[in-house]
């Protein structure tokens, strides 16, 4: 019996395979194919219905792709975490992947919530985070506050705001924005329906154009690990 074909509904994780971090241990070559064709056959079994990547880079990707076709292909992108438009979003298109983005609202950052590095909970990993440390924080403060002033303008929250950008880079790019609040959940969804005229999208090309982020997204020795 052939494996199920993807459906153009929206794909459960309970239904998706992932391997996440695929490039953290460092290795080049086939290793991927290995692991992919481990998942192909979880496929064939029944057990999971589509395969996904987490963080791969494009070679890693067309090596997966060249042993089962992958369903999506997760990795951080925002206003602050530009990546993926190296060529991994054109890559998804040219095959077939679709790109789940990640921490689509700079880990929370971009929607303003974050005022001062006391902000963050003792226990909260974020403090360990390159852009949510010292100078990286205050520079980043800045970026984030033009967002709200563009936001604040057009009658919407800065994190709808981010959302609505990621959503107008691509159609093939699906944000997902994590939450712990129903008010924060509804606010997200709704930024679905927020259309941003080119005038906008412009305007946050100037004031937030890509690089612009103050440190790494990842300590170093976890960004070593990252795309390889």
């Amino acid at each position: 019996m052939a494996p199920p074909e993807p459906s153009a509904t929206a794909i459960f994780y309970r239904n998706l395979g992932w391997l996440r971090f695929v490039d953290r241990f460092g290795r080049k070559g086939s290793y991927i194919v290995d692991y992919v064709g481990g998942l192909a056959e979880l496929v064939w079994e029944g057990k999971v219905r589509f395969i996904g990547l987490s963080e791969a880079s494009v070679p890693t990707l067309e090596r997966a792709c060249s042993e089962h076709p992958v369903t999506a292909l997760q990795s951080e992108y925002s206003l602050w975490s530009r990546e993926p438009e190296d060529g991994t979003l054109a890559a998804c298109r040219r095959l077939g992947v679709g790109f789940v983005a990640s921490s689509p609202l700079g880990r929370g950052f971009l929607t303003g919530a974050i005022a001062k590095f006391e902000d963050l909970a003792e226990d909260d990993y974020r403090r360990h985070s390159p852009r949510f440390q010292g100078e990286n924080f205050a520079r980043n403060l800045v970026l984030a506050g033009k967002v709200q002033q563009i936001a604040a303008r057009i009658g919407c929250t800065a994190g709808q705001l981010a959302l609505a950008w990621v959503l107008a880079q691509d159609d093939n790019v699906v944000p997902i924005p994590g939450t712990k609040r129903r008010r924060y959940l509804d606010e997200n969804v709704a930024a679905t329906e927020l259309v941003l005229g080119r005038d906008v999208i412009d305007e946050l090309a100037s004031v937030f154009p890509a690089g612009a982020a103050a440190g790494p997204r990842y300590p170093e020795n976890m960004m070593k690990a990252l795309n390889g």
